[in-house]
């Protein structure tokens, strides 16, 4: 299991890059991948 976790600053920018219909393909999957990586909410532990 990967326990690391994408920071909230660059899921942001993530996020940001998805919703733009300028952003090639192959970085909506980096962007993607690092979204998938970000702590789901709930209490942390």
């Amino acid at each position: 299991m990967n326990k690391k976790q994408t920071s909230k600053p660059v899921a942001t920018v993530a996020s940001k890059l998805l919703k733009d219909g300028r952003t090639s393909d192959s970085t909506k999957k980096v962007a993607a991948s690092a979204l998938s990586q970000t702590r789901k909410g709930g209490k942390k532990k």
